[in-house]
């Protein structure tokens, strides 16, 4: 439960609802929409998926309250490497992606129909062929395959690009990574396993898998996501939950604050969004392939909120309600 007398500094009523379209459908929808928060400290985001119920949407919240009201700790880098994320598209537009993000690792998302295997290759072939034989390959199949499938679609996605860097959560329970883990020389990333249990803290997935994914917006703040880092005993990689640069400077100060950080983090996720929130000059896009760590949120343009503030009556409402509801429940 977050501290009333955190929570009582921010006013929630003066919330803006945006809405920014997306340049390539992905997660299955179109258009990202979502809430931003000003309080002491500076602004924050609230913008989980609208499927979420008020259970899952509440650590969401209590990012974003730590966002605008204390801050985050100190950072122990002044900049984190980034990899670009590839949707499921034809392969011309993913090497196009690729090869114009500037990074030298791509995260190419697969599996996101049953009859998908043949696409996927000549996505991740496509993008092997803009990073050049030195570039860091992985996948996400966002726990869609069963054991078989994936150790079988593992195994060709390898072989095509000459070695993946890890294959993100091919299954979805822990005891499905193991099982493909023993069988693949491929490392095996957790993700949804991690954020979605119900005690992040005591989730075992050391057995399970090579690395951790960590998203700081649905494990409820910076300083929540250390602790779940540090109880992974795992390598971390941070990624974002598709956030304005608003939000995603929270996924970068965890990246910074990590005590280690030996992968390429997935935060360069603004490409997937037609617009932000912020001016250009303080937009968190990746130069070169890294993105600097900003000490303090990024503040919105208001002629940026205007632009792109939620103008469904309905839908801006809906999102109203939402955030009343949940911050009412952690006071």
């Amino acid at each position: 439960m977050t501290d009333p007398t955190t929570i009582n500094t921010v006013d929630f009523g003066a919330a803006r609802v945006y809405a920014i379209p997306m340049r390539t459908r992905f997660r299955g929808i179109t258009v990202r929409e979502g809430m931003l928060i000003e309080g002491p400290a500076g602004w924050g985001e609230f913008c989980p998926f609208t499927d979420y119920d008020d259970t899952v949407s509440a650590s969401w919240l209590a990012t974003t309250i730590e966002q605008c009201t204390l801050g985050w700790p100190e950072p122990v880098r002044d900049r984190i490497s980034i990899n670009c994320t590839v949707p499921p598209v034809g392969p011309d537009r993913a090497h196009e992606i690729t090869a114009r993000s500037g990074c030298r690792t791509a995260k190419v998302k697969v599996a996101d129909h049953p009859e998908s295997l043949a696409e996927d290759l000549a996505r991740v072939e496509a993008v092997r062929d803009a990073l050049g034989p030195s570039g860091a390959i992985r996948v996400d199949a966002n726990g869609v395959w069963d054991v078989d499938s994936a150790v079988a679609a593992i195994r060709l996605l390898d072989k095509a690009v000459g070695g993946l860097e890890y294959v993100e959560q091919p299954c979805r329970t822990i005891e499905e990574l193991a099982a493909v883990r023993r069988q693949v020389d491929v490392r095996i990333a957790a993700d949804e396993s991690i954020r979605r249990a119900e005690d992040p803290l005591r989730v075992a997935v050391a057995g399970a898998a090579d690395v951790a994914v960590i998203k700081c917006t649905p494990l409820g703040g910076v300083r929540r996501s250390l602790q779940v880092a540090e109880a992974a005993r795992l390598p971390c990689v941070v990624s974002s939950a598709l956030e304005t640069s608003v939000g995603l400077a929270a996924q970068v100060a965890l990246a910074g604050a990590l005590p280690e950080l030996d992968f390429a983090c997935g935060l360069g996720t603004l490409s997937l969004l037609d617009g932000d929130v912020v001016p250009d000059a303080a937009s968190l896009r990746p130069v070169d392939g890294y993105l600097a760590i900003p000490r303090t949120p990024p503040t919105p343009d208001p002629a940026l909120l205007d632009t792109y503030e939620l103008t469904d009556p309905e839908q801006a409402a809906w999102w109203r309600d939402r955030l009343a509801r949940i911050s009412a429940s952690r006071r």
